[in-house]
């Protein structure tokens, strides 16, 4: 049999250490460690969340002491030499579990992020109306990619539990999966267990993996389903017979229609990977030539993921392109200003109530994950005669894909790219967490046989410092990754989508649903619409360069306002305007009153004033439903325009 062809040991099983008995006391010193461990990490993280919610400070501290007090633990158990392959699946599936713990304490019962709202919105209509691929009034793209949403509501349907409550088994199972897809994965490329573990707990050190990979969003899902697809693609590259190459192949196609349907990045990154995988076998292939027929199949998986993807995009998405383009479009404008010397970047933790210790990790964790990389890269090159084909092509795609790390952290330089690189670390963590993991093994093995008086500190000084190094990298990433608001409770905040749901804004949600029903279109700023959107289930528009509906907002009294924008309000039946007066009193949190590409003013200073927001009163075509202490409705009567829409400006009214 080849060497190509050869069958690795699954991810997390190995050879076995010691006897039944020694076996068991391992288990029983474990479960005792990580219970307690547990619960004393918990308990810190319930402190840092009430801390943090009446402004007592020290929060920061005491989220990461509960989160290293178990982590820590957890590296010990799964890389260590002696642990059973049951007892190191044991480790990662209570690790996965913890690490879904501080989303969960931080807002157990409902939606707190902004596209969270959206995607609890969306299930929330597929449970009522049994319709699928709706727009989605929040986050328009989402309505066509309903694997997630899908997903839930037949829990919810099947169960009897709240949309919710299923959203949570659903990701929190999602979250688990995850984290022991990444070992079997490594595992597949190399069979010890002891690197499978490591991957995992490496990939969970990126910034993603405790907050936003964690919330009710399309991406929680589809990453799992597309590191599990990964996994059955090594295994048809790795099948000696062609039924187990054939039923491979299908089961990794019938993942990537899962993953096109659930999430568009996580689908274009699953075709570049699986290309990766085919260019790099075929490359191989000059030399070795067992790994013809895998290049072959990677090739065949590739075309056939490609064909999926660009079928969606074509006949169920087609907006998704024009949803994404902006994004990437006005991140290279700017990242090529800052290349030229021009303006456009931004400055890094600017007025961030982070500590410094958070602040100055942020800043070593992107050098430390490029060192390592590059020891990465050093490893590689000296096993290359050694490894067997399929590995080493393998661990070289891998490779590259770890090393879009790099590219991408240069883009949180730029305010449009910041969000872009973020996003990416996700799948570029991947990468790197598997290519990393031999080398964290090999350095514990080294100081295990160091020379003389370093036998005995050696595993030990090696083992503080890679603890040091993980506590580094979980806090750095984080920092970098998620702001604060995101991270803690605290009290409301104008203009943070975490704490846009106020008691006046929640009543003015019920109340317009009450009394108004459901489906409604209006105008509203971001965070109005959020609650209004998905609590008060309307249909809320925050405005575009193509239906600038801020205008409204924008137009000094007396002044006119556009018969076109009127016109599309008119023709497209939107109902309402909702006015949040604290735009005239406070600037947003996140730096945005309606949408990024808004044409309003970001310096500091709120971009209305009193007169602006109050002018509707004076309005004949608007007429006020709803009055609370900041948030007013009204209803638009376009009747009283006239049969046709008047050739001259409309006025905007007096104070």
């Amino acid at each position: 049999m080849s060497a190509v062809t050869a069958r690795p040991a699954p991810g997390l099983i190995g050879p076995r250490y010691g006897g039944l008995r020694s076996r068991t006391a391992d288990a029983v010193w474990c479960a005792a460690t990580l219970t307690v461990a547990g619960a004393g990490g918990a308990a810190a993280i319930v402190i840092a969340y009430r801390r943090a919610e009446f402004g007592s400070g020290g929060q920061f501290g005491w989220f990461w002491a509960g989160m290293l007090l178990f982590t820590l633990p957890v590296c010990w158990w799964a890389v260590r030499r002696g642990s059973s392959a049951r007892l190191r699946m044991a480790v990662l599936i209570g690790y996965g579990l913890f690490t879904y713990l501080p989303k969960v304490l931080r807002h157990p019962g409902g939606p707190l992020y902004h596209d969270e709202y959206a995607h609890w919105g969306q299930a929330h209509s597929i449970l009522t109306d049994g319709r699928l691929f709706e727009t989605n009034p929040i986050v328009r793209v989402i309505g066509d990619y309903p694997g997630l949403h899908a997903c839930v509501a037949a829990l919810a349907a099947l169960t009897g539990l709240s949309i919710w409550q299923s959203a949570l088994f659903v990701l929190t199972t999602a979250h688990v999966l995850l984290t022991l897809g990444v070992a079997v994965l490594a595992g597949q490329l190399r069979p010890d267990p002891r690197i499978a573990a490591a991957a995992a707990i490496g990939y969970s050190l990126n910034s993603s993996f405790l907050f936003f990979d964690t919330q009710l969003g399309y991406e929680s899902l589809a990453i799992a389903v597309l590191v599990w697809a990964l996994v059955t693609a090594v295994r048809a590259l790795r099948a000696t017979a062609a039924p187990a190459r054939l039923g491979w192949s299908a089961l990794t196609l019938l993942l990537a229609v899962a993953i096109t349907a659930t999430h568009h990045l996580t689908a274009l990154w699953m075709t570049g990977v699986l290309g990766l995988f085919a260019l790099v076998c075929t490359i191989h292939s000059i030399t070795a030539r067992p790994l013809i027929t895998p290049a072959r199949t990677a090739w065949a998986l590739t075309v056939g993921t490609a064909l999926i993807v660009a079928t969606w995009l074509g006949a169920v998405a087609p907006d998704t392109g024009r949803y994404l383009d902006p994004y990437l479009g006005r991140a290279l404008t700017q990242f090529g200003g800052l290349a030229g010397g021009d303006e456009g970047g931004r400055e890094l933790f600017s007025e961030s109530v982070l500590p410094w210790w958070e602040q100055t990790t942020a800043y070593i964790a992107p050098p430390v994950a490029t060192l390592a990389l590059a020891g990465a890269v050093v490893l590689w090159w000296r096993r290359r005669h050694t490894d067997e084909p399929l590995t080493h092509a393998g661990t070289t795609a891998m490779l590259l894909v770890g090393a879009l790390y790099v590219p991408a952290t240069l883009l949180i330089l730029t305010p449009a790219g910041a969000e872009g690189a973020r996003r990416s670390w996700a799948f570029s963590y991947l990468g790197l967490a598997i290519v990393v993991a031999p080398m964290i093994v090999a350095l514990l093995d080294r100081a295990t046989r160091l020379p003389g008086r370093f036998a005995a500190t050696g595993p030990i000084a090696a083992g503080a410092g890679l603890s040091a190094t993980c506590a580094l990298m979980l806090v750095g990433n984080n920092a970098a990754g998620m702001n604060p608001s995101y991270r803690f409770p605290g009290p409301p905040v104008y203009g943070s989508d975490t704490r846009a749901a106020t008691p006046e804004v929640l009543a003015a949600a019920h109340w317009l649903l009450e009394t108004q029903g459901r489906g409604s279109r209006l105008v509203a700023d971001r965070y109005s619409g959020l609650i209004l959107g998905s609590y008060g289930e309307q249909r809320p528009t925050t405005g575009s360069n193509t239906f600038p509906a801020y205008d409204l907002y924008r137009a000094r009294p007396g002044r006119p306002i556009s018969p076109a924008l009127l016109a599309q309000l008119r023709d497209w039946r939107y109902q309402y305007l909702v006015v949040d007066r604290r735009m005239a009193e406070q600037v947003p949190d996140i730096n945005i009153y309606f949408e990024t590409n808004e044409p309003l003013r970001h310096d500091g200073v709120p971009a209305f004033d009193r007169a602006q927001l109050t002018k509707f009163d004076a309005m004949p075509w608007l007429i006020k439903i709803y009055d609370g202490p900041h948030l007013a409705i009204y209803r638009f009567d376009f009747d009283s325009l006239g049969a046709s829409m008047p050739s001259g400006p409309i006025s905007g009214g007096h104070r």
